[in-house]
């Protein structure tokens, strides 16, 4: 079975699809004039502006909260076990490739969850959307939306748990001597308190877990580039060495490097996977712009800060030559030999923070697409069965090759699916873009949008009126 999987993930990962990603993130950088790099402050003020919090007596999800939810599923076992993973599998270099998918695949997550704002629809007490929805209410293609509402729910709340689950069991087994069967049921009931309380509670209990690890592990990982600061030019010569170098071309292994590093860079970042739009649509906000901005803000926590802690560690350490350390083993072993013993222990810690936040995080996005495809009550119970327990127990007992395969299979689909979707409906983000910079331009400081400045799909918003 795995064999299969891997040959069917390398037909899915040739050169085609990565040269979409990179396609779309470069047209969208261009169209957009560059939106990652000119409205890099705007985005940092946006997280901490008073007018994108709910009202007084208002239950809505705010916009931190909401960025909070997307970087809980975007900083996860991606930032620690995927950058060993690509680098183990495609070298340093495949560090190099990560950088650039988040540079210009922040232009890409603008797109997608301004998308996500625009169309999103009421939902009790809260906002619901994400591609399924843009994709119905946008290009009117009901097969398509409910496909990628599959894949989502399948990718995310599904294979993507069993892969975060995964990596905690081998952290605390490595840290602590812990069976994987007894973390994983401790998973599955943490697990299901936290879902079966919805999007509020994931909302609250994200917004306090994301800052907290991202934070420590950064702090971490300054002290040891500190300790270290002799090696970064050698460290940063071997990633761009491995990047582009004449003996990589000749040993096969750039091209390694290069799939690699785009791989492991959207399970990471996300960015044009579809599956941000799913949390930015929740956000309370007076423009859709204002949260495509904080989601591009994402894709360069995610890769530029998180990824690059982990990624300097390990090169540092040198052990990622090691053929019997992969994963979360050789970033735990990294950091051993960094700071001594304990390290096994903070990583193990860190990755209980990482991966389970990510798990609520993947869980949510699911339930959002299988609200898109019914509204019965029993699906909704049965799927927080599925993904808050059976796929967390399945990805604590199972191998790790098993569950990369898996989430590889699932994310090349998804994303295929989602960049069609985009590219169609670019064109929306980028007159809302327009509009929110000529309102800043006129000195408004908290732009406004209402449908009707859209006339042509007004019909096919639910909001902003």
């Amino acid at each position: 079975m795995l064999g299969i999987l891997n040959q069917i993930n390398d037909a899915l990962w040739g050169y085609l699809l990565i040269a979409a990603l990179i396609g779309c993130g470069l047209w969208f950088t261009w169209r957009s004039r560059f939106v990652q790099f000119r409205m890099a402050g705007e985005m940092l003020r946006l997280l901490g502006d008073s007018s994108s919090r709910p009202g007084s007596g208002e239950r809505h999800i705010s916009s931190f909260q909401a960025f909070a939810v997307s970087l809980a599923s975007r900083v996860g076992t991606g930032n620690l076990a995927g950058v060993a993973t690509a680098i183990a599998v495609g070298g340093p270099g495949a560090v190099f490739w990560m950088w650039v998918m988040a540079l210009v695949g922040a232009a890409t997550a603008f797109v997608e969850s301004t998308l996500g704002q625009l169309f999103k629809q009421r939902h009790r007490d809260s906002f619901i959307g994400g591609p399924a929805y843009y994709i119905q209410r946008g290009l009117h293609c009901r097969w398509m939306a409910v496909l990628f509402a599959i894949l989502i729910t399948l990718s995310f709340g599904l294979a993507n748990n069993s892969v975060q689950t995964n990596t905690i069991c081998g952290a605390m087994q490595g840290a602590f001597g812990w069976n994987p069967a007894v973390t994983g049921g401790i998973l599955v009931v943490m697990t299901l308190i936290i879902v079966f309380g919805g999007i509020q509670r994931i909302a609250k209990v994200s917004s306090v877990l994301v800052p907290v690890m991202a934070v420590g592990y950064f702090v971490l990982a300054v002290v040891i580039i500190v300790m270290n600061i002799q090696q970064i030019p050698h460290v940063l010569g071997v990633i761009v060495k491995s990047a582009f170098g004449l003996e990589q071309a000749v040993g096969g292994t750039l091209g390694a490097a290069i799939m690699n590093g785009v791989k492991r860079g959207l399970f990471s970042n996300e960015a044009g996977e579809g599956s941000a739009p799913n949390a930015a649509a929740t956000a309370h906000v007076s423009h859709p712009v204002k949260q495509g901005l904080i989601q591009a803000l994402g894709v360069f926590t995610d890769t530029l800060v998180v990824c690059s802690c982990t990624a300097f560690i390990i090169l540092i350490s040198g052990l990622y030559t090691s053929p019997e350390l992969n994963g979360i083993m050789l970033t735990q072993s990294a950091l051993v030999s960094e700071v001594g013993s304990w390290g096994a222990i903070f990583v193990a810690i860190a990755i209980f923070l990482f991966a389970y936040s990510s798990i609520i995080g993947n869980y949510y996005y699911g339930e959002a697409n299988v609200r898109f495809m019914t509204s019965s009550r029993r699906a909704i119970t049965l799927y927080r069965l599925l993904s808050g327990g059976l796929m967390v127990m399945f990805g604590a007992l199972t191998t790790l090759e098993v569950v990369w395969s898996m989430i590889d299979l699932c994310m090349a689909l998804l994303t295929a699916c989602n960049l069609v979707a985009i590219a169609l409906l670019g064109k929306y983000a980028f007159r809302l873009l327009d509009d929110y910079r000529r309102q800043k331009k006129q000195g408004i400081k908290d732009p406004i949008f209402h449908r009707r400045q859209l006339p042509e799909i007004e019909q096919d918003i639910d909001c902003w009126e």
